[in-house]
């Protein structure tokens, strides 16, 4: 076992970082990523790569940082994830690659995030690039549509690119992106960081158009039959927010967390009135849930100047399906957390503004009513499926809540050519981690191309 600590990194403090948008975690100097990567037992048979959905050669790419060889170890990370920049922020590692570290049975786990983001990082500041795939294998004369510019579809276009195959993401915001852009606050991952990872993908060929809304524009009979496109990937995600569901809930000052995340993230709320997106946030905050996007809702929602913010949850904290870092950050920055409470009725003033919300809280004793004074609720109980696709493809099988039916492994679905993989998708299970929704894409990848070679 190692006999050195793992390298912590540094953050930006509290009472520092609540009050602006720049990214709290400070990354590795090149000094402890040396350090953390001496602790890699460099084990025969890795399990850390088994915990990684698209399985990165980890134990590889840690060696070459070990070595300072930091372009080997860049190359190692791309042979199977593109953005290792992006990854190595958000992923919950600690229930995955790092979960299987070996180390971490007596001590902490190898920092396979923060390596992987160091490596990234220097592979941003000195620009290194992939090969296009022309100059490796020539081109080809299939052609591939993306449909929605998320991990998925971004992790799709990166393997048929790779193969030589001609690619168009279709993106139905003004952004590239997809949840990375739009869902994720600024502090945790920079947009300078993902559209950075995004122009590698467009050095390897691939196009990307935006404002392009699939099933208005253009139908996936179109995208095949006039347009040309040999194959079809869905990849639109499930951004339709679940409503609340009780009395008040259309009330001035309710929003979902998506809407209120997309208008700070995506339209630059936060850097307002440089940008003209006003958010429109109260003095005293409610979020109800306790997921990765609620966390993010109330930690941004904290950096535009509330008096209060709530977290109101019908669990214990213990519970919370949240990265246990990012509720540490929140209590950190003055996030109040309301457990074993459920909303009930939101109390309207005399203007149809958000007055109150009605609550009922259990303990030990039982259950008893608790009035929050907020004017602002945001909503984060998880999203649906965009039904705009099955709509405009009735020869699609999708389910009752519109999510897209896929056959096997190759993520095909009813129609030939066309597959699909994400969160519109239900393969697998439900995905709500931007690795997962990469390995789908990888997948996805894999099938669109055998289907081509057979066709």
């Amino acid at each position: 076992m190692s006999k050195i600590a793992r390298q912590h990194s540094a953050h930006l403090p509290p009472d520092t970082r609540r009050t602006n948008f720049m990214e709290v975690v400070c990354g590795y100097t090149e000094a402890e990523a040396l350090t953390e990567s001496g602790r890699c037992l460099q084990c025969k048979e890795p399990l850390c790569s088994v915990g990684c959905p698209v399985r990165i050669n980890i134990k590889g790419f840690i060696n070459f940082v070990s070595k300072k060889d930091y372009k080997g170890a860049y190359k190692t990370i791309t042979e199977a994830n593109l953005f290792p920049s992006i990854c190595g922020r958000v992923c919950p590692q600690e229930r995955q690659c790092e979960a299987g570290c070996i180390l971490g049975k007596k001590q902490q786990p190898v920092a396979i995030g923060l390596l992987e983001r160091f490596v990234g990082d220097m592979a941003q500041q000195h620009n290194w690039q992939e090969t296009r795939p022309i100059d490796l294998i020539g081109p080809t004369s299939k052609r591939a549509a993306i449909i929605g510019s998320g991990p998925a579809g971004l992790a799709c276009a990166y393997d048929l690119a790779k193969a030589g195959v001609t690619v168009v993401v279709f993106e139905a915001l003004h952004l590239p992106g997809g949840v990375l852009t739009y869902g994720i606050p600024q502090f945790r991952l920079p947009k300078e960081r993902v559209f950075r990872e995004i122009e590698n993908l467009t050095r390897l060929g691939v196009t990307i158009e935006t404002n392009r809304v699939i099933g208005k524009i253009h139908t996936i009979e179109d995208l095949m039959g006039r347009l040309s496109f040999d194959v079809v990937f869905i990849g639109t995600g499930a951004g339709y927010p679940r409503n609340l569901g009780i009395k008040g809930d259309s009330l001035n000052g309710v929003m979902s967390a998506n809407e209120f995340l997309t208008r700070v993230n995506l339209m630059r709320g936060f850097d307002f009135p440089r940008y003209a997106t006003p958010v429109g946030i109260g003095k005293n905050v409610a979020v109800i849930g306790c997921g990765n996007t609620a966390i993010d809702s109330a930690r941004t929602s904290l950096r535009l100047g509330p008096d209060n913010v709530y977290i109101v949850y019908r669990r214990t904290l213990e519970e919370s399906p949240a990265r246990k870092e990012e509720i540490r950050h929140a209590i950190e920055e003055g996030v109040q957390f309301i457990c074993l409470t459920t909303a009930k009725e939101i109390i309207p003033d005399n203007e149809g503004w958000v007055k109150a919300m009605n609550c009922v809280q259990k303990d030990e004793t039982g259950s008893s009513e608790i009035l929050l004074n907020v004017d602002t609720v945001i909503y984060a109980l998880g999203t649906m499926a965009n039904p705009i696709i099955a709509r405009t493809t009735p020869e699609l099988t999708t389910d009752k809540a519109n999510y897209v039916e896929t056959n096997g492994e190759s993520l095909m679905t009813s129609m030939p050519g066309v597959f699909a993989g994400g969160d519109i998708t239900r393969s697998g299970g439900t995905f709500t981690t931007v690795i997962h929704a990469m390995s789908t894409g990888r997948r996805a990848a894999k099938g669109m191309l055998e289907y081509l070679e057979s066709n």
